[in-house]
């Protein structure tokens, strides 16, 4: 009864302990060295036996050890109480062993035989358990290289394992409800930046040092990503004693397997998978620590239904296999033994939230990723870099590749046409990769030069096994059927031997285990290609509803009907998963994609012929449809580029990149942008909608702008109303010169409080005022992820300063804060002083053009002295004199981290510049020293240039307009002539005269790093400047001079 309690407190989320930034464990992969241990002949049993004595033992096998013992008198009274007050149980044991040790040989054996001639688990477990562990390591290694040889075309070849796994919240409503290419388009294969990453030793571990381990873990991932890759991979590393070896089993099942089942017990499940452990009792028991594992939920054919499956708690009770599967996700059955799901993202959204304590994700490969793959499998005769070439150029190919498995199928595909065809050969859409990777298929291991006979013969029985395949992918997808059995095969026509033949090996993949035979496509979208290429053949000769297996259905005659049958119930299926079928059914309209099926489908006179009216037919539904642009309109689009039919999708991809956009954006052109922003990098990454936009085209677009990384909004005179439209799952917000108020402000401030995804928000020109100030303020004291705030010229004062900086004291996730041309004053300078003794994640601010003063700055140069994390700090324009000054260079006698001081346009004077200059004698960190206009005059020339002469950090030094003269000049050019750090020097406006800038023409023939140089507005005069300059680039040529 306690150990269920101790799980429901885990199952329930509302006990969870929150997140600790201050408690995290190291969630990354760490390497484990297993120690070895000799064990001498000689050796005690108890000595032999310790660690099981210590991790088997419970508290009433303990007692009745104990009064056996002291029973006959082994141990004494007073040697009991010592045991019993030990503290813990294995404390209690380890006294227990140390007495025992002590005395003689014969007591020694009496407590072997005590445990010996138990009959518990307990006992079982100490005696047996590393033989039992040791045995079933080696049946799981066994099938572990069993699988690796079958596997043919499989994640098993990528190194997908390398990359670890992403920690994640819950699912997306992309993930639960649209189809896995949608997933990988949309979001780029899955990389999300801000995830924790969680290695393969830690799976089984607790997130922070005062949580709990998780009970039930689900990992997520599309088709195809690598989710049976992973466990076979744990269990090889688990095996191996490489990874949690705190595990004593691990019972690794596939709902494949699963499917074969009808009615049984949880103990008989584990006797039919794993015949060598004959007492399943003392796996599932909670007496050791045991991994269940459900691979491929979405390949189950049955339905899991948590609210009204019958609990059942008795492992040995038999009950339907989907209520066996439900009472363990529940935790009625196997309380104690840890259980990890696999699924794709959809089917895994069925599993209640409550339920799993972890998620976990796969990414897919990244642009990066898949160079590597490439490099690694085909470096022979620079087949990589030609195959990357024409994934760069075709961009619906390079979304395909950014699932591992079919990173597989299209890279080996395009070097099998490399070896034979011309490089203009070469597929452009995946209909036609597909056709000609079935195509390959059928060629591959068929002996060339056969009689004209025998060929034909051979493309005769290809022809009838790749329509069979194509029915059976058809009705599976219609069923979300993904896995079959022997019985299916022959049920659509398919005999075991035809699929042996090069053909069916190469599209069909056999599963099979003690407990089961079952086969699958290669992928998802193969069965996707082979289920359209049915329906295209099918519906020129069918009468009926093709969608309806049996015939009573109303009649439908022709091509063109069966085409807009399939389109509507596409557009009607709300999870997405006729998309990819009606992509390949458009495709194959086009004759270049039926050229490579030519021996495998029987082809009439008017194929091709129906391209112009599909064309015509999606572009009219392109321009029809709701008012917003959903994911299957946005199909339409990937339609025509697999039609081949791109006039409007290369129109409007080129409008946005010259930023032309601007009235030009209706129905038809806002489908096409969605679909551009899923399979153009270039253009989700910077997507420019400067003055093309109102509220309208943004309520049209908005889901479609959600996969947006960098979102240009300027210009377009939004109002509040658009920001309630656009507070989403941006990752970069850019509406800067709009008319943006308070309410607007605490629209996108409601969405921060529950965004995860948006990086840099640019809010600069506009409206916010201090009340849409204070609003953000507060969403910042709940997301931690925003990194950068831009609020330049928003009317700001002290009150929304005071706000903001309260805020600053509770983030840890703000790196930049830019509050340029503001009205914050003294108070809110001090609050900023306040909280930058507190915030140690805030790396550079901005306030230029505030109303800081001497008394503002001296409150944040106070705090500068003990942050230690800011690194630039902007205070251009503030009223800032002398005694400011003063203090600011106190603080960079003591701060390490300061990179970029700017101070221009101040009257800080020749004395704040002298102050400055002693500083930098001992400051080591500042990289950047901007003086611009600040009455340095010639003291403070002399003075920084005394210190450029010890200084060996500081690389770029800018004292414009300063009336540094002659004698400024020459103290700087002695300074160069030692300096070995200062790269770029700006003296532009500084009354040099042609003596000063020659004192510094000739201090650049020593061993200097200086790159730049500005000497302009000097009074040299033009002869003069073509002298000084040429002396320039004589003594220095790699220093680049503006004269």
């Amino acid at each position: 009864m306690e150990k269920k309690t101790h799980y429901d407190s885990i199952m329930d989320r509302s006990k969870r302990i929150m997140w600790q930034d201050d408690c995290y464990v190291d969630l990354q992969s760490t390497s484990s060295s297993q120690s070895s241990h000799t064990v001498t002949k000689d050796i005690s049993w108890i000595n032999k036996h310790q660690d099981q004595l210590q991790r088997f033992i419970t508290s009433p096998f303990l007692e009745g050890m104990l009064t056996h013992l002291k029973k006959v008198g082994v141990l004494s009274s007073a040697e009991e109480t010592r045991i019993l007050k030990a503290g813990q149980i294995q404390d209690q044991v380890n006294t227990l062993t140390t007495i025992i040790s002590g005395k003689d040989a014969q007591s020694s054996d009496t407590l072997r035989d005590f445990v010996e001639k138990s009959d518990c688990p307990e006992a079982q477990l100490i005696l047996n358990h590393d033989s039992m562990v040791e045995a079933h390591k080696g049946v799981l290694l066994r099938r572990y290289e069993q699988h690796r040889d079958r596997d043919s075309i499989s994640c098993s070849k990528l190194d997908i394992t390398s990359r670890p796994l992403l920690l994640v919240d819950g699912l997306s409503d992309l993930q639960q409800k649209e189809h896995d290419l949608m997933q990988v388009g949309a979001t780029r294969g899955g990389k999300r930046n801000h995830l924790r990453q969680l290695g393969l030793d830690k799976l089984l571990e607790p997130l922070t040092r005062v949580s709990l381990p998780p009970r039930v873990s689900l990992t997520a991932g599309v088709a195809g990503i690598g989710k049976t890759t992973w466990v076979r991979h744990f269990i090889k590393k688990w095996s191996q004693g490489s990874v949690c070896t705190d595990v004593s089993f691990v019972l690794p099942f596939t709902f494949c397997e699963l499917n074969s089942l009808e009615k049984l017990s949880a103990e008989r499940l584990v006797k039919l998978a794993f015949p060598h452990l004959t007492e399943p009792s003392l796996v599932l028991g909670g007496s050791c620590r045991t991994l269940l594992i459900l691979d491929g939920l979405d390949e189950f054919h049955c339905t899991l239904n948590f609210s009204d499956a019958a609990p059942c708690s008795d492992t040995k009770k038999e009950v339907s296999i989907e209520d066996l599967v439900t009472n363990i996700i529940r935790g009625n059955l196997l309380p104690d033994v840890a259980v990890w799901v696999t699924s794709r993202p959809g089917v895994a959204s069925l599993i209640p939230g409550g339920l799993v304590d972890r998620v976990t994700e796969i990414p897919g490969f990244s642009p990066a990723d898949i160079q590597i793959f490439l490099d690694h499998h085909f470096s022979e005769m620079d087949y990589a870099s030609k195959i990357w070439a024409h994934l760069r150029s075709h961009k619906i190919l390079m979304v395909m590749c950014y699932i591992p498995s079919i990173c597989w199928i299209v890279a080996d595909t395009l070097m099998y046409i490399m070896q034979s065809e011309t490089q203009e050969n070469l597929p452009r859409t995946c209909t036609e990769l597909y056709a000609h990777f079935c195509s390959m298929r059928a060629e591959v291991g068929e002996p060339r030069g056969r009689e004209s006979v025998k060929m034909e013969q051979l493309h005769g029985s290809n022809r009838k096994l790749f329509g069979n395949l194509g029915r059976l992918a058809f009705y599976g997808l219609l069923k979300h059927k993904y896995t079959f059995s022997e019985q299916d095969l022959r049920a659509y026509g398919i005999d075991l031997l035809s699929i042996q033949s090069s053909l069916g090996s190469g599209v069909l993949v056999r599963e099979e285990s003690t407990m089961y035979t079952a086969y699958r496509f290669t992928h998802l979208t193969l069965q996707e290609f082979l289920a359209a290429t049915f329906y295209y053949v099918s519906s020129k000769r069918a009468i009926f509803d093709l969608f309806s297996e049996s015939t009573m259905s109303w009649p439908k005659i022709g091509f063109q009907n069966h085409f807009r049958n399939a389109f509507q119930h596409s557009q009607q299926a709300e999870d997405g998963h006729l998309d990819v079928f009606v992509r390949f059914l458009t495709g194959l309209l086009c004759p270049v994609a039926l050229k490579p099926l030519a021996g495998l489908l029987t082809l009439g006179k008017d194929d091709g012929n129906q391209k112009p009216w599909a064309a015509g037919f999606l572009q009219s539904h392109l321009a029809g449809g709701g008012c917003v642009v959903s994911l299957r309109a946005v199909n339409l689009a990937y339609c025509l580029q697999e039609l081949q039919h791109t006039e409007l999708l290369r129109s409007v991809e080129e409008d946005l990149r010259l930023g032309s956009l601007a009235g030009k954006l209706s129905r038809a052109q806002c489908v096409v942008l969605g679909y551009l922003l899923h399979v153009s990098p270039e253009c989700s990454e910077q997507t420019n909608l400067t003055g093309s936009l109102n509220y309208t085209t943004v309520k049209c677009l908005l889901p479609q702008l959600l996969y947006c990384s960098h979102l240009r909004l300027e210009n377009n005179h939004f109002k509040d109303d658009v920001m309630e439209l656009l507070g989403s799952l941006l990752s970069l917000l850019t509406t800067q010169k709009n008319l943006i108020g308070a309410g607007g402000a605490k629209r996108i401030a409601e969405a921060l409080k529950t965004n995860r995804t948006l990086t840099k928000l640019i809010l600069c020109s506009n409206q916010l005022g201090d009340k849409g100030t204070v609003a953000l303020a507060e969403a910042l004291t709940i997301n931690q992820t925003l990194l950068s705030l831009q609020l330049q010229s928003n009317s700001i004062s002290n009150r929304g300063m005071t706000a903001l900086t309260k805020a600053l004291r509770l983030n840890h996730g703000l790196v930049s804060l830019n509050l340029r041309e503001n009205s914050i004053g003294v108070e809110g300078a001090k609050n900023m002083a306040h909280a930058l003794q507190e915030n140690n994640s805030l790396q550079n601010l901005d306030l230029t053009a505030n109303l800081l003063h001497d008394e503002g700055v001296q409150a944040i140069a106070g705090a500068i002295k003990v942050n230690q994390a800011l690194t630039s700090l902007h205070l251009q324009w503030n009223f800032i004199k002398s005694s400011a000054t003063k203090a600011l260079a106190q603080a960079l006698r003591s701060n390490t981290t300061m990179q970029l001081l700017d101070l221009q346009e101040n009257a800080i004077g020749n004395e704040g510049v002298i102050f400055l200059a002693e500083a930098l004698k001992t400051n080591s960190s500042l990289h950047t020293l901007c003086l611009q206009g600040v009455s340095a005059g010639t003291s403070g020339a002399v003075a920084m240039a005394k210190s450029l002469m010890t200084n060996q950090t500081l690389q770029t030094l800018d004292l414009r307009g300063n009336a540094v003269g002659m004698e400024g000049a020459k103290a700087l050019a002695n300074a160069l002539k030692s300096n070995r750090s200062l790269k770029s020097l700006n003296l532009q406006e500084n009354s040099l005269g042609m003596d000063g800038a020659i004192f510094i023409a000739t201090a650049l023939k020593g061993n200097h790093q200086l790159t730049y140089i500005n000497l302009q507005g000097n009074g040299i005069g033009e002869s003069g400047a073509k002298v000084i300059s040429d002396a320039i680039r004589t003594n220095a040529p790699g220093c680049m001079v503006d004269i």
